[in-house]
């Protein structure tokens, strides 16, 4: 018996091991992990396989759905069962089911096959949730008696008690607002998320979030109460002072759905049963002047007494065609940072430094007396003499007052966010120990996905400063910065931000629904405005290189993502787009409308030698013409539109000869010798193919006469290394991007900033600053350059769409002894790191399963080289396919791989 036990156990384990040879993992719906509230499957279900083995490739899958989890596991009543599909593809896999229920989970699982023989388990059971039809919606919208007509007043909260007579199976909250709501069952949060409901075109899109409120309520008495602050909706907007771009009134809609256990349904909605009130501890909030707290109205506002004197409120009747499911990801906390300098400045301020520029708050532990006040002011930097500096904030206050209550507290504001790295303390908090303020980063929840390191310290801070900027700026929506009254999306920052953006964290979900916006503000005549959401017409919407988002991401999107339902659904707008510049063009020429330009190109005020690097306006716009017909047919290539393929590709021939019959003379010269203009012709590919080494001689040449500094604006920064790089000039990319004085990348990071600056020169070499009109220390446009980082020094890269085949080409230079990057794809985790010891070259890379990639060993020609200790020619699975006198060039499938050799002499 014994031994028929221990045979037992060894087959067990046996057999545990041979399936374990193969998993799957990370199963997502639409990028996202067991979500709750979708709308509508658009980019399907993907996952990753997990194997030991090299050169794994996926030759089958078989996924299958259904609404009990028990069910799935059995194999029965199942929704859809794809059956066994032989196929390699395992991201972005349609559900053919159209008719869905709102409000039901569907469970899903996934196993698959590899092309060693080898099956997979069943996958641990992942689900969707899917949230209300327009039907489905019996709320109505509420908002509060008393009407504000748009004034500044304290926010206004919302209640509704309510029993449930019969034991609870589950609950969920779906929920929106005119502003940013905070909702309460029983005295808890609802959630984590933070600026809800975000951010949207609001008149075409309002997002609407779903909870699982199950564990919150119980059986008897329940209440709920609901803040509502001015947010985006009503509150201040620009640098207008002006309120109420998109309404005068807080509103709520509220729906919770309980299911009991006998599979009764209670439905509890905003309706004329619920009571409002103003008499709220937050006396004001606004995004950029910052929230006032006064905490001794918390303790009361749900007393019996209080509510007594709430009032009723009114049910407004507003179109629901609008609301929609939400798309991005919430807004949560992150890091946290405690001060790193307890600083008295030379004025006698009380100033707290956290080391890090941030977006977030300041979270504050503290016990006074009930009606001591504190003030809490905010800074991104000290000016040359160390004194507090808020001047670039231009006229947004970033202050938060607290009222104490005279019990140990734990305060932070609920409805603005702050950009800063200093705070001023004024009030009963100047006695404080610093120990009692943490400083609390906020942004979209996108999971970093990359990461860039080298040998060269500054370029590491320049890493970091990259993602910071990034992280600060993505709070819902792209912004340009935000700190100063502005906070806007503007489309020209997004669209050269948009690649280095999706190398450092997954903005899959986040640009989706952004792009949603993008849409929807469109112009009936084409055009794209300036800014997303819309804030108000501008005479520059339109503008080249800004409008031109509207083709830029979603192709670039689905490169990095291989995502074809998002081209898809872009791609209307995309023709849109292109089809306004020819109907504004004259003879296929875009020589007209109002254009930003190469914004904040290198310039001087005393500019005798004619040194500003000033690109014509209409050159660059016809260079976007180009790039954007290039998108378009692209697209179209995709989606199998032949019959555009063709009307644009002949398009796109007329806009390269009107280019160069306007703006190259016979010569080969651009009438615009700048930087930009060169970059900009060569990168989108305009000139004559006989032209372009002409071309990139001159801009080397440029560069040259600038004693090797950038001098590009917006728009030729992103594409400038990437150009010199393609014509042979990897080693003066290098000088560019390693140079310290000003104008350059480093130059910031010298000065000691931690995010990216909107201004080559915020800080001027002799401490003074830019103009204050425009001058932020957290602008991510120049941390484009993240980009080539990631491409050419660690070489990581898509040569098709989405990583399914990945190029691994890192170019060492600039003098760095090592660099490495990794990424985690939709595959699993792409990284290549190299090491340069003298005349010794080491090359590790990883490859992630259901990929294969071409790898090309720097500086390799001729040498003989070794891949985990043995001969290259002995190593099976890689196939070489470069001759002897070039760089050798592997074609190889997943797996980790270490190469070393001696860099050849010649």
């Amino acid at each position: 018996m014994k031994q028929l036990l221990v045979l037992l156990i060894f087959s067990t384990h046996s057999f545990l091991a041979l399936s374990q040879k193969l998993t799957v993992t990370d199963l997502t719906c639409d990028y996202k992990i067991n979500p709750i509230g979708i709308g509508t499957l658009n980019s399907g279900f993907s996952w990753k396989i997990a194997s030991k083995e090299r050169n794994v490739i996926q030759k089958a899958y078989q996924l299958r759905v259904a609404t009990d989890q028990a069910d799935l596991k059995r194999g029965k009543n199942l929704i859809w069962d794809s059956g066994k599909v032989n196929t390699d593809q395992s991201t972005h896999i349609s559900f053919p089911v159209s008719d869905t229920k709102s409000g039901q989970r569907y469970f899903w699982q996934v196993k698959v096959w590899d092309n060693k023989g080898n099956a997979s388990a069943w996958s641990k059971v992942n689900f969707w949730e899917t949230g209300l039809n327009k039907s489905d919606w019996s709320a109505k919208w509420i908002e509060a008696n008393q009407v504000t007509d748009g004034k500044v007043v304290p926010v206004p909260m919302f209640f509704k008690a309510f029993k449930i007579s019969s034991p609870i199976k589950s609950a969920r909250l779906y929920i929106t607002a005119h502003g940013l709501y905070e909702a309460k069952l029983n005295g808890a949060k609802v959630s984590n998320h933070l600026l809800t409901p975000g951010w949207t075109s609001y008149e075409n899109r309002l997002q609407y979030q779903v909870y699982d409120v199950t564990e919150m309520l119980k059986q008897g008495s329940n209440s709920t109460v609901v803040s509502v602050g001015d947010g985006w909706y009503r509150g201040n907007l620009q640098w207008t002072n002006k309120r109420n771009f998109f309404g005068k009134e807080p509103g709520l809609l509220y729906q919770l759905e309980i299911t009991h256990n006998d599979g009764t349904k209670q439905v509890i909605v905003s309706d004329n049963s619920w009571r409002s009130s103003f008499d709220s501890p937050i006396r004001s909030s606004d995004i950029y002047n910052g929230e006032t707290f006064d905490s001794r109205l918390d303790k009361t506002i749900l007393s019996d007494e209080s509510i007594k004197n709430w009032q009723p409120v009114r049910v407004v009747n507003y179109s629901m065609d609008n609301i929609v499911a939400q798309e991005g990801p919430p807004v949560i906390k992150h890091e946290e940072f405690k001060p790193v300098k307890f600083i008295t400045t030379p004025k006698g301020e009380k100033v707290i430094d956290f080391g890090q520029n941030l977006v977030g708050w300041v979270q504050l532990k503290v016990k006074g007396k009930s009606g001591d006040t504190i003030k809490i002011y905010h800074a991104e930097v000290l000016d040359s003499s160390g004194n507090f500096y808020t001047e670039n904030l231009r006229s947004a206050k970033q202050e938060n007052i607290y009222v104490l209550n005279g019990m140990s507290q734990v305060l932070e504001p609920h409805f603005t966010f702050q950009g800063f790295r200093f705070i001023k303390i004024v009030g009963q908090a100047e006695k404080m120990d610093t120990e009692n303020f943490t400083a609390v980063a906020i942004y979209s929840d996108m999971q970093p996905t990359g990461d860039f390191t080298s040998s060269h310290s500054l370029l590491n801070q320049l890493q970091h400063n990259i993602q910071w900027g990034q992280k600060g700026n993505f709070v819902d929506i792209p912004t340009d910065c935000p700190q100063r009254d502005e906070r806007l999306g503007w489309t020209g920052d997004a669209q050269v931000f948009f690649n280095t953006a999706a190398y450092n964290m997954n903005v899959a979900s986040f640009f989706t629904k952004w792009l949603q916006d993008v849409k929807a503000d469109q112009y009936a005549d084409g055009r794209i405005p300036a800014v997303i959401p819309v804030t108000q017409k501008r005479a520059n919407d339109g503008s080249a290189g800004w409008a031109d988002v509207g083709t830029i991401i979603p192709w670039n999107f689905y490169e990095a993502y291989g995502d074809k339902s998002l081209l898809s659904r872009q791609y209307e707008s995309m023709k849109k787009w292109v089809d306004y510049i020819s109907s504004v063009s004259k003879n296929n020429l875009w020589n007209n409308g109002s254009h930003y330009g190469d914004w904040l190109f290198y310039t001087m005020a005393d500019d005798r030698d004619g040194k500003a690097a000033l690109t014509d306006k209409h050159l660059i716009a016809q260079a976007f013409y180009a790039a954007s017909t290039q998108n378009v047919i692209n697209a179209a290539n995709i989606l199998g539109r032949t019959e555009d393929v063709s009307k644009y590709t002949a398009l796109l021939s007329d806009v390269k000869d009107a280019f160069n019959k306007e703006y190259v003379t016979p010569s080969g010269r651009l009438v615009s010798s700048s930087q930009t203009a060169y970059v900009l012709a060569l990168y989108f590919d305009l000139l004559p193919e006989s032209s372009r080494k002409q071309a990139a001689v001159r801009l080397v040449e440029n560069i040259k006469s600038y004693k090797d500094h950038i001098t590009t604006g917006f728009l030729g920064t992103p594409y400038i290394c990437h150009v010199l790089t393609r014509y042979g000039y990897t080693d003066v990319a290098y000088k560019l991007l390693m140079q310290e004085t000003y104008p350059s990348w480093l130059y910031p990071v010298k000065k000691g900033a931690t995010t990216i600056w909107e201004r080559w020169d915020g800080i001027k070499p002799d401490g003074s600053f830019q103009a204050t009109s425009m001058n932020s220390f957290n602008h991510y446009a120049y941390g484009a350059i993240g980009d080539w980082m990631y491409r050419t020094i660690g070489g990581i890269a898509q040569s098709k769409p989405g990583y399914k085949q990945i190029s691994i080409a890192p170019q060492p230079g600039g003098g760095l002894t090592s660099a490495a990057a990794d990424l985690e794809t939709l595959y699993g985790k792409l990284s290549s790191s190299w090491k340069l010891d003298g005349n010794r070259m080491s090359l590790e890379v990883e490859v992630p399963p259901n990929t294969t990639a071409k790898v090309v060993l720097p500086k390799s020609a001729s040498a003989e080289v070794t891949e985990s200790g043995t001969t290259l020619s002995k190593v099976k699975d890689i196939t070489v396919n470069s001759g002897p006198d070039k760089d050798i060039e592997l074609t190889l499938g997943s797996g980790t791989y270490e190469f070393e050799y001696t860099i050849s002499s010649r």
